[in-house]
């Protein structure tokens, strides 16, 4: 128990959040990385994976070819870019390590959406003259969208998660805390730098989660959907 009051004392000590290098500017470094990573995801794999779903082909190898990527271990990969020419340009092996380990969810989740979209809606819009644009914006994505924000989230809150190993090769992030407090044997600081961690991935997440719900193009039609469900027969009756 004195863990946990030690920790809550030591998140709600304004010391520890004001400064170079407090709880403030690591939280600030940290959803930077997140946000400049899934924005750099996003651009690389969401256009990909709706061209594949949309002509049918290749998709199954790059999901795969992706997925495969996800063995490789992220510290190992931030280590050896850092070794690299790259490694003297700040935070961007960290970035590329990171947008290499989201892009398989962005890409899987957008190509299966597209994939799975309802065929006979396909289909009619082909059968009205939609072109391939018009087909894949209008009808393809629209019917997409959910699996494609659910593949949104889940890269986000891997980002999140990730983005603490920037600190082991020196980076910025939450995850300067963590490791501030392993070398000082600061038990507390260890466990509120992981409380942050978490508390900020279900901030993200539950952003993102508002952020589809607002911009969902099906929305209006989903709702009146629901609305003009036929309601279920109970089970006597139907007897």
């Amino acid at each position: 128990m004195d863990v946990f009051a030690d920790t809550w004392a030591w998140l709600i000590d304004g010391a520890n959040w004001s400064g170079a290098g407090g709880a403030g500017q690591r939280l600030g470094e940290h959803l930077f990385l997140t946000v400049v990573c899934l924005a750099v995801s996003c651009a690389i794999a969401l256009p990909v994976a709706l061209w594949l779903g949309h002509i049918g082909r290749g998709g199954a190898l790059a999901v795969n070819l992706s997925n495969a990527g996800r063995a490789v271990p992220t510290f190992a990969v931030l280590v050896l870019l850092g070794l690299t020419p790259l490694g003297r340009y700040g935070m961007w092996p960290t970035v590329l390590a990171l947008v290499l380990f989201a892009v398989p969810p962005l890409l899987t989740n957008a190509y299966v959406g597209m994939r799975e979209a309802d065929r006979d809606a396909v289909e009619a819009a082909r059968g009205m003259g939609m072109s391939a644009g018009q087909l894949l914006w209008r009808t393809e994505l629209p019917l997409a969208y959910p699996l494609i924000m659910t593949g949104v989230r889940s890269a986000a809150v891997q980002i999140v998660a990730t983005a603490t190993l920037a600190a082991l090769p020196g980076g910025g992030g939450l995850g300067r805390i963590i490791t501030a407090g392993f070398r000082t044997y600061d038990t507390p600081q260890v466990v509120a730098g992981a409380v942050l961690v978490a508390a900020l991935a279900l901030a993200v997440e539950g952003l993102l989660v508002l952020a589809g719900r607002a911009a969902d193009p099906m929305r209006g039609r989903r709702r009146a959907s629901r609305r003009t469900a036929p309601a279920s027969v109970p089970l006597k009756a139907a007897l």
